[in-house]
C-alpha cells in the first residue's frame, strides 16, 4: 500500500486543460463574441497607430519609438492568451502541455515586466524633454534608446527566468485542470503537491520590486516634470507639456491598477468565485491593450493630426490612380496612332 502510495505521488502531470470560467459552463460558447470583438479591436487599433508612426515622418522621435514599441507588446502579449482560449471556447481544445504553460507563463510575465520598463522609459524621455529641453537630442540619440530597450529586455528576462525555472521544477499530481483561460504562475502552482514557499516568495518579490521601484520612479520623474512645467512662462508650451506628460501618467496608471487589481483578486481567492479571478485576469491583459491606442490617438495631437490627415486623404486615392489610368490610356493610343500614321 505504501508503494502504491509513493508511486501515485511521484506521478506528475505533463499536460493540462485551462478551464477558464467555469461558473458559465452552458455558455461559455458565448464568450467568444465579447473576446473576438475585443481581441480585433485592439489589433485593429494599435496596427492603425504603429503604421501611422512608421510611415509619418513627424512622428519619428523617441516618444513615438517608444509608443510603437508598447503597442506591438500589447498586440504580442495579447496573441499569446486570446486564439487559444478562442479555440478552447469553440472547439474545446483546451489542453496545453507543460512545456506549453511555462513558455506561455514566460511571454506573459516578460511582456507584463518589460511593458512597465517601456512606462519608464517614456517618463524619462518626456523628463529630458521638458527638463533639459536644450540635451535632448545629445540625450535621447538612437544608443540610448537602443540602451534603455535592451536594460528592459534583460531585466524582464532575470524576473521572470527564476520563476518559470522554479515551476517546472515542481511536480503536479493534485489535478490537471487549471481554472483560468491563462497559464498564471500561481493558478499552475496551486496543483503542485509539494511545498512551494520559495516560488511563492520569489513571485511575491517580483510582484513588490515591480510595483515599488517602478512606481516610484515612475511618481518622481512626473514630479520633476509638473515641478518644471509649472514654471514655464509661455502658458501655451506649459499648457502643451503637462497635456503630453498627463496622456502617459493615464496610460501607466491603467496598466498598474489593472495590474494591482488582479493580484488582489487572486489574494482574495478564498472570498470570490473563479469567474471573478478571470475576469480580473482578463482585464489586467486586455483592458491597457485595448483602451491605449484609443487614449493615444485622441490625447497626442501629432498622432490625432496624422489619422485624421490620412482619413481625409481617403478618397483623393481612387481619382489619383483613375488619372493615372487615363493618362496611360491616352498614351497608349496616341502612340497607335502614330505607328499607324508610319
Amino acid at each position: 500500500m505504501n508503494l502504491v502510495n509513493q508511486s501515485s505521488v511521484l506521478m506528475s502531470h505533463t499536460e493540462f486543460v485551462l478551464f477558464g470560467f467555469p461558473g458559465v459552463l452552458e455558455y461559455r460558447k458565448l464568450l467568444v463574441i465579447p473576446f473576438l470583438s475585443i481581441y480585433i479591436t485592439i489589433l485593429t487599433g494599435n496596427t492603425l497607430i504603429i503604421y501611422r508612426i512608421c510611415v509619418e515622418n513627424c512622428l519619428h522621435s523617441p516618444m513615438y519609438f517608444f509608443i510603437s514599441i508598447l503597442f506591438a507588446v500589447n498586440m504580442s502579449c495579447t496573441t499569446s492568451i486570446i486564439p487559444k482560449f478562442l479555440l478552447g471556447l469553440s472547439f474545446d481544445m483546451n489542453q496545453i502541455t507543460l512545456v506549453g504553460c511555462l513558455m506561455q507563463m514566460f511571454y506573459i510575465y516578460f511582456m507584463a515586466i518589460f511593458e512597465s520598463g517601456l512606462i519608464l522609459s517614456m517618463a524619462l524621455d518626456r523628463y529630458v524633454a521638458i527638463c533639459r529641453p536644450l540635451r535632448y537630442n545629445d540625450i535621447m540619440n538612437k544608443q540610448m534608446l537602443v540602451q534603455l530597450v535592451s536594460i528592459g529586455v534583460v531585466r524582464s528576462t532575470l524576473l521572470v527566468c527564476p520563476m518559470v525555472i522554479l515551476a517546472s521544477s515542481v511536480k503536479y499530481c493534485r489535478s490537471n485542470i487549471i481554472l483560468n483561460f491563462v497559464c498564471e504562475n500561481m493558478g499552475l502552482l496551486s496543483l503542485a503537491c509539494e511545498d512551494i514557499s520559495k516560488h511563492q516568495i520569489w513571485g511575491l518579490f517580483v510582484r513588490i520590486f515591480i510595483t515599488v521601484v517602478d512606481v516610484s520612479l515612475l511618481l518622481l520623474s512626473y514630479s520633476s516634470i509638473l515641478y518644471t512645467a509649472m514654471k514655464i512662462v509661455s502658458g501655451k508650451a506649459r499648457n502643451k507639456a503637462l497635456h503630453t506628460c498627463g496622456t502617459h501618467l493615464l496610460v501607466a496608471m491603467i496598466m498598474y491598477l489593472c495590474a494591482l487589481s488582479s493580484s488582489v483578486a487572486y489574494r482574495m481567492h478564498t472570498l470570490i468565485s473563479y469567474d471573478v479571478q478571470n475576469l480580473f485576469n482578463a482585464i489586467y491583459l486586455m483592458i491597457p491593450a485595448t483602451v491605449n491606442p484609443f487614449i493615444y490617438g485622441l490625447g497626442v495631437k501629432e498622432i490625432r493630426r496624422c489619422l485624421v490627415r490620412s482619413w481625409k486623404n481617403r478618397d483623393t486615392i481612387p481619382p489619383l490612380s483613375l488619372h493615372i489610368y487615363s493618362k496611360r490610356t491616352f498614351l497608349l493610343k496616341f502612340t497607335a496612332e502614330k505607328m499607324g500614321e508610319t
